[in-house]
């Protein structure tokens, strides 16, 4: 039952996807927010269609500590499922990804169209001076960041390494860090076709300041909290 369900998941998704990224593709002439608001419509579609073909919801701690104005959130990255998610849970938001997913067809175009960062991995210190410039751009226009400071997909009551970037964009930006933990991987795992029924848990911690000590130590900061709360939310 549960592979049925899983394959009848994909099914919409795919379904769906190919003509709301040609609606996608329309909004070009509008503001960066409005075209985010639009495309984000996709992801929240999507979240709905898992609650009810796979009975996966999620629930959220924390939710009074979201800043009012932009922010970079420092997330554990597990699944696909927090790409969803975090569109519902968090204002207005762009991505720092590799490049080469927005040459994914369908998927790749849609993700284009909401501003992201997109920088080349492979330029090394140039790579950084993109992700600064293309990241007060997008704070200037309203965007909170998100970043995955272990870079990949981790599985579950594992530990990646914590790459300083995004708290580096952070200091260099004058904006907090949201430190967020979450089990999504738990039910929804990194390259699997299965989804398990159950309710995620999202914990989001206090804001960390980045203004008054270094990019070092505020990555720390993000990384002892999010492995202390996964190990509380760990199932």
């Amino acid at each position: 039952m549960i592979l049925l369900r899983s394959l009848i998941f994909q099914l919409g998704v795919w379904a769906f996807t190919i003509p709301f990224t040609i609606l996608s593709i329309l909004t070009f002439p509008l503001s960066a927010i409005a075209r985010y608001k639009f495309i984000s419509l996709w992801a929240k579609t999507i979240l709905l269609w898992l609650k009810i073909s796979c009975n996966i919801n999620f629930k959220v701690n924390g939710l009074e500590n979201i800043p009012k104005k932009p922010f970079m959130v420092l997330s554990k990255h597990q699944s696909a499922w927090e790409t969803l998610a975090f569109q519902k849970i968090f204002p207005p938001q762009v991505w720092v990804l590799k490049r080469e997913l927005l040459w994914i067809p369908f998927f790749g175009w849609g993700l284009a169209m909401t501003s992201p960062i997109a920088i080349n991995r492979k330029a090394g210190k140039k790579a950084l001076g993109q992700m600064l410039k293309q990241g007060v751009d997008r704070i200037s226009k309203g965007f909170c960041i998100i970043i995955f400071p272990e870079g990949t997909r981790i599985k579950p009551k594992e530990i990646g390494k914590y790459h300083i970037g995004g708290a580096w964009l952070a200091k260099k930006a004058k904006i907090n860090i949201i430190p967020v933990a979450h089990n999504a991987g738990s039910f929804w795992p990194k390259n699997s076709l299965i989804k398990y029924p159950g309710e995620i848990t999202v914990s989001i911690g206090l804001a960390i300041d980045t203004s008054n000590i270094s990019s070092g130590e505020a990555n720390k900061i993000a990384k002892d909290w999010i492995e202390s709360e996964m190990v509380k939310i760990n199932v």
